[in-house]
């Protein structure tokens, strides 16, 4: 079994959406925690729960960002976080992997598929341990967990487009 301690300093929770059709706003999660358990030389056989703190979002506008807190979107009140729990790790080739699992948000569980890029293990010359990196992204129906505030434009279509594309990377020590 190995042990994987996250380094938040590499590591980030980020996304994006369609803004006013034309556009794409991004933002990020700050405090997020993500538990690996298994044999990192057997990656199928690995386990991850992640959770993130719905309220450190952050889209670099202030307004914004409290509004996406509010009960329009994320109520982060009364669902201060969203989870991930793996179910299954599907091999594709030695470097892309699949995982499927149950993604809580608002309260609402579905299960999703995320990509999964294993970028390998080096050591660290910093401290001499080894070091694993791992790309993850999906996209994911905002509608379907409730998110659904939205406003119709004058020239056709909506303020924010539902799909919302995660982009996640993660540096793990091992031990």
């Amino acid at each position: 079994m190995t042990t994987f301690q996250l380094d938040k300093a590499h590591s980030s929770v980020a996304f994006q959406v369609r803004h006013m059709m034309i556009s794409k706003a991004k933002g990020e999660f700050t405090n997020f925690d993500v538990e690996v358990q298994g044999d990192i030389n057997e990656l199928e056989s690995l386990n991850v729960k992640a959770t993130i703190d719905a309220a450190s979002i952050d889209t670099k506008n202030a307004d914004r960002d409290n509004h996406l807190r509010s009960a329009d979107f994320f109520d982060v009140e009364n669902y201060p976080t969203i989870t991930f729990v793996s179910e299954s790790v599907r091999k594709l080739s030695d470097t892309e992997y699949e995982v499927t699992g149950k993604l809580t948000i608002r309260g609402v569980t579905r299960t999703e598929t995320f990509k999964v890029e294993y970028n390998g293990q080096v050591k660290n010359p910093l401290t001499g341990g080894i070091s694993v990196g791992f790309d993850v992204e999906g996209t994911i129906n905002r509608e379907d967990y409730g998110l659904v505030w939205n406003v119709a434009l004058e020239t056709g279509g909506f303020l924010v487009g539902k799909e919302v594309k995660i982009l996640a990377s993660f540096e793990f020590a091992l031990s």
